[in-house]
């Protein structure tokens, strides 16, 4: 198993912070991509973060009214070694079946 940290992604233009308003996971929960994992206010709103991929929560930092600054860790997940450092569907880079040749075709007058 490895673990992944996720850090408190840039919010918006010019905010540096956040604070913690309610954990929404626990130490110790599976959660899928894009499932809510806490609540947190910043000088312009308060939203929910959703999970950047599936995994078992094993470490949260920051407690309620805690404030965190952008690129610290905010959750670290534990995902399987097969897994770790992807995050969404890989696109394939499969060879195109056919290609088309396209030619101009000139006037003779």
């Amino acid at each position: 198993m490895a673990e992944i940290s996720f850090p408190l992604p840039d919010l918006g233009e010019g905010l540096i912070e956040a604070t913690v308003l309610d954990w929404l996971v626990s130490p110790g929960d599976q959660v899928e991509r894009n499932q809510p994992l806490v609540e947190v206010e910043t000088s312009k709103s308060a939203l929910e973060l959703p999970s950047p991929q599936a995994g078992k929560v094993i470490r949260i930092h920051g407690e309620p009214g805690e404030t965190i600054n952008v690129g610290e860790p905010l959750v670290v997940f534990e995902v399987p070694d097969n897994t770790a450092g992807i995050v969404g569907t890989v696109p394939k880079d499969d060879a195109p079946k056919r290609r088309v040749r396209l030619s101009t075709v000139l006037d003779e007058d």
